[in-house]
């Protein structure tokens, strides 16, 4: 069953595509070898699924996000509410890392930011799209400190994998975080701004997921610790929780108080 597929997929690409844009038979080759490999393979997700604009026969050369929503609902709308894709939501150009006001590689100035741009088309690896893609295009300390990180190194640990698991600590894991549905579904908000600010939200949609309320908060409010990606245990003592540890020794030291 797979053969016939693969041979579907040659005679697609050759017949259909070839006329509309050039390519060899050894990039044809490798991405017949990425995709065979890919959970699309698994699902007989094949070039027509994303290539073809239905109901018309017309061949895509560069699918949208809007090829992925097909099947990515979920994705893409979260995705267009973040910083990386809301000029796509608004009709505008594709965010580059040349818009940016953080630091960015120079090499990615020109990079597009669309589900092309974190997840190879053909493989579909969400790995290399949980940290490898953010430092193609990120440059500023706190991403450049991840991979001397703790986390970091729970991933490493790990191995080579298809996917992060979900004791694995990424960029992903905190920036587009797992959330379950009404349904019980498990799904990745792919808005990249949600968990930033207020800052405890990220506490309470991540970091509370494997650290202590305290240990969390005293954290992701030390900017310090934040810019070195958690380098050392936290130090800064929040006035709040020491106003809240105060006042329930004070009411558990008292057993008539309400």
């Amino acid at each position: 069953m797979r053969q016939r597929v693969v041979v579907l997929i040659m005679l697609f690409w050759s017949c259909t595509l070839a006329p509309a844009w050039a390519i060899d038979q050894a990039q044809l080759q490798g991405i017949n070898e990425r995709w065979q490999q890919s959970a699309h393979a698994t699902a007989n997700v094949n070039c027509s699924s994303c290539h073809q604009q239905k109901p018309s026969p017309q061949v895509l050369q560069s699918p949208t996000q809007e090829s992925c929503k097909s099947c990515h609902e979920g994705a893409v709308d979260t995705f267009l509410l973040g910083k990386h894709g809301i000029r796509l939501l608004e009709g505008q150009t594709a965010l580059t890392p040349s818009l940016a006001h953080l630091p960015m590689q120079a090499a990615a100035h020109n990079k597009q930011m669309n589900c092309n741009a974190c997840h190879d088309v053909h493989s579909v690896k969400t790995l290399p799209a949980s940290v490898d893609a953010c430092l193609t295009c990120h440059k500023d300390s706190h991403s450049l400190n991840y991979k001397n990180s703790k986390h970091a190194q729970l991933l490493l640990e790990e191995g080579t994998l298809p996917r992060p698991s979900t004791a694995s600590t990424t960029c992903a894991t905190c920036h587009l975080p797992r959330q379950t549905t009404e349904s019980g579904t498990v799904v990745v908000n792919h808005n990249n701004t949600f968990t930033l600010l207020p800052q405890d939200r990220m506490v309470k949609e991540v970091c509370m997921n494997c650290h202590g309320m305290e240990f969390a908060y005293n954290s992701i409010f030390d900017d310090d610790l934040v810019e070195s990606n958690f380098a050392r245990p936290p130090t800064l003592l929040m006035d709040t929780l020491k106003m809240v540890q105060a006042l329930e020794k004070q009411r558990s030291g008292n057993p008539t108080s309400e």
